[in-house]
């Protein structure tokens, strides 16, 4: 019985070698293709990281740390549009050089700086550009385009970005400050409620930061005129 089955294992090994052998032989070219294909996809890849991407990375990262010691300056308004020497702009920076982490980052810097120069809009424009996750920048950003909306008097958009970048900080640096400034705005409204809200998340969940050391005579006040 043993030999039996080894037999059949056997019969069964060599038939499915064949039938791999046979297909192998039927699609040989189809198979030489699609082989070629993935291996030129690669090779396009790597050159284009390599040659193109990489290095224009490099440029823009160059071009824009002209800009980030100038708006470390508070020289904004050069910042943003140039010193009319070597540096362009962040603006030229993010358009230049599209598609770069440093081309978007630029947006940012590019938005804040419209911020401090008071021209409100421009900077939602192109805060709103910005594309991110990480755990400081892009709640920051969020955060920026609510205080641009606060300044512009349009209070509801303003709360929604700053609860918004709130959640998306999660943490004890960032969120109160925009908890902070979104329970502000909603005394401002009469929305008491939602003022006691903000202000007790600090309380509850962000009591290690610094806004939490008074947090109760915001709740308090903001109780006492609902």
């Amino acid at each position: 019985m043993a030999n039996q089955k080894n037999h059949k294992e056997e019969l069964n090994v060599e038939e499915a070698l064949t039938q791999s052998e046979a297909f192998i032989v039927k699609y040989k070219s189809s198979i030489i293709g699609a082989v070629a294909a993935i291996i030129l996809i690669v090779a396009g890849i790597l050159m284009y990281k390599n040659l193109y991407a990489d290095p224009r990375e490099e440029k823009a990262q160059i071009a824009l740390f002209k800009g980030q010691q100038l708006f470390e300056q508070d020289a904004f308004e050069m910042a943003l549009n140039g010193d009319s020497i070597d540096y362009k702009g962040f603006l030229h920076v993010a358009g230049e050089f599209s598609g770069t982490k440093a081309a978007n980052l630029a947006r940012a810097y590019a938005g804040i700086c419209y911020m401090n120069l008071g021209e409100y809009e421009k900077a939602i424009r192109e805060l709103d550009k910005f594309s991110g996750d990480d755990i400081m920048v892009a709640p920051s950003v969020l955060g920026a385009i609510g205080n641009s909306y606060a300044k512009l008097e349009q209070l509801d958009k303003a709360t929604s970005y700053l609860i918004k970048a709130a959640d998306q900080a999660d943490n004890n640096t960032l969120s109160p400050i925009f908890l902070m400034q979104a329970g502000n705005i909603y005394e401002k409204q009469g929305k008491f409620a939602d003022a006691v809200t903000a202000y007790t998340r600090i309380k509850d969940k962000y009591f290690q930061s610094y806004q939490a050391m008074d947090i109760d005579k915001y709740i308090e006040r903001a109780n006492l005129q609902k």
